[in-house]
């Protein structure tokens, strides 16, 4: 990943509704009988909105834990990094997505596909566990905010 800047998240209410439905990846079902309530995807997805930054990944190394290339990435430096979670890193200045390992005092950064080998930390090396990942998702497509008039 490459080293930019972070820029902190713009946190507006969004609401959608929550259906109370499973959707069929089949044959269509009409729920829209079916609305539960509005859900606030902020107020799902945020823990911390002033310490939480987003991100794009590049590369495959994490898409044993369901993140790939071109996903977004929240980020919460407020939580505290712990062994087992998926962490931003800045491995000697460089940002990285990887799983911490962190067992007394033997650190790794693991990546969740096997083509990508553990990263242990040698003397010399800086690390710095910028934010834990809280979330990631990935856009297929992104509709244009202007609607369609009727004709």
């Amino acid at each position: 990943m490459e080293s930019r800047p972070p820029l902190p998240l713009p946190i507006n209410s969004v609401t959608v509704a929550l259906f109370d439905y499973a959707v069929q990846a089949g044959f269509p079902s009409p729920a829209a009988d079916h609305v539960q309530k509005r859900i606030d995807l902020a107020e799902l997805l945020i823990i911390n909105p002033d310490a939480t930054f987003h991100f794009r990944v590049a590369g495959e190394s994490m898409r044993g834990a369901g993140i790939y290339d071109g996903d977004v990435i929240l980020v919460d430096k407020s939580v505290d990094p712990a062994h087992g979670l998926i962490v931003l890193a800045a491995l000697d200045g460089e940002f990285t997505v990887k799983r911490l390992f962190k067992r007394g005092r033997v650190i790794k950064l693991l990546s969740e596909n096997t083509d990508f080998p553990p990263i242990e930390m040698q003397d010399g090396q800086e690390l710095l566990i910028w934010g834990v990942v809280t979330a990631s998702f990935r856009i297929h497509f992104k509709p244009s905010k202007k609607r369609n008039a009727k004709a």
